[in-house]
């Protein structure tokens, strides 16, 4: 009798998707290449470069006031802080005074662009997961902080208004009025965004337990800012190694716990985001109590030329982790060499580890906790 042939079994075929530069859960021009085998993800690979417009280059070739704009393209959702670092960086090269009315409109302006790319993750990340009504709440609060700081710069998104000494102009009592008012109801809002989507079974579900990053894994990638404070490390430069006038006031550090899964998870990552604003808004009611009288500018030479030789490395907590610029001078209008360190570059390094194995839907939701902006990780 002739046995029949048993049929062979079927074999997927390893298939490689493109994800990106212009699909809308890549939040930027990136492009990521998922290696598949069905709807498992063996690989994620982030391809970058889109928007490389030779940032550091530029930075060696012109005046260091006339670099200011430039920064505000690296990180355009958080344009306040990266002006801050550049301004710390050429003022400690130069040995430049900074007033202390200046030193608290900084932090004002800082810390409400905190909350405003904060609103921008939080939002888009509901978006991300199907959640349309979230990403319009966040974005609705959004608007109040840049009329804020449109009243003081003029701008509402890339701003150049803190400046080299200073800020390019005084606080306003306009500006303080908005502010009194918007802090008076983002409690509150907060609380119901909270409602809508933070504690929302669904978006639990979504994001608990998937795309944990250990502390060590933290550490070893060099992760910075909500991402690592999220894996339960506890660091924040604005109260470790404190800069400008921080140690003034009182705030807490938030860090993952595992609420709702695993320490480290995306809801912890998304939940960090949600406590700082929180934070954030302790610092700037402490901000508009104490503030002081004085000039908002110090004095600054017309032309500036810092020390031959001089070396320096100044980082700041911005909104995405540490930002940092290492500048050297050679005693010329032009710094001789000049390399800063963006959070969202260094981030993205440990995508391709952190979603081995993971479903293709689960791939978009990890990205989003990320909270990268392409002009920083390029530049």
């Amino acid at each position: 009798m002739i046995t029949p042939a048993q049929p062979k079994p079927l074999q997927g075929e390893p298939l490689v998707v493109h994800m990106g530069p212009q699909h809308p859960s890549t939040h930027g021009v990136l492009r990521v290449e998922l290696h598949t085998d069905g709807e498992v993800v063996e690989r994620a690979i982030p391809n970058i470069g889109y928007l490389h417009r030779c940032k550091e280059k530029i930075g060696e070739s012109i005046g260091y006031d006339a670099y200011v704009p430039y920064t505000d393209r690296m990180d355009y959702l958080a344009a306040m802080n990266n002006n801050w670092t550049w301004a710390m960086c050429v003022e400690k090269l130069a040995e430049i005074e900074v007033p202390e009315r200046a030193e608290y409109i900084r932090v004002f302006v800082g810390e409400l662009n905190r909350i405003a790319s904060h609103l921008v993750a939080v939002g888009t990340y509901g978006l991300d997961l199907g959640a349309f009504t979230p990403f319009l709440h966040a974005f609705r609060e959004r608007e109040m902080t840049l009329d804020i700081l449109e009243e003081l710069s003029g701008g509402r998104l890339c701003f150049g208004y803190v400046r080299i000494g200073g800020v390019a102009e005084d606080m306003t009592a306009r500006a303080m009025d908005m502010t009194r008012r918007f802090l008076k109801q983002f409690r509150a809002k907060l609380d119901s965004f909270n409602e809508l989507l933070s504690f929302n079974h669904i978006f639990i579900k979504r994001t608990a337990n998937i795309g944990a990053l250990s502390g060590e894994q933290a550490i070893a990638y060099g992760i910075t800012g909500p991402m690592l404070r999220a894996s339960g490390v506890d660091w924040d430069l604005r109260r470790d190694e404190p800069y400008s006038i921080y140690n003034r006031f009182e705030f807490d550090i938030p860090v993952g716990q595992g609420l709702k899964g695993q320490v480290g998870d995306n809801w912890d990552r998304y939940w960090i985001r949600i406590r700082e604003m929180y934070e954030s808004t302790r610092i700037l009611e402490q901000v508009i109590d104490g503030f002081p009288e004085g000039s908002h500018m110090g004095k600054v030479p017309a032309v500036l030329r810092p020390p031959k030789d001089a070396e320096v490395y100044v980082r700041t907590e911005c909104p995405r982790g540490e930002l940092a610029f290492y500048m050297i001078s050679d005693g010329s209008k032009v710094p001789f060499r000049l390399k800063a360190r963006g959070p969202s570059f260094c981030n993205l390094s440990v995508f391709e580890e952190l979603t081995r194995d993971m479903l293709i839907a689960d791939v978009v939701a990890t990205l989003g906790t990320f909270d990268v902006v392409m002009g920083e990780v390029d530049r």
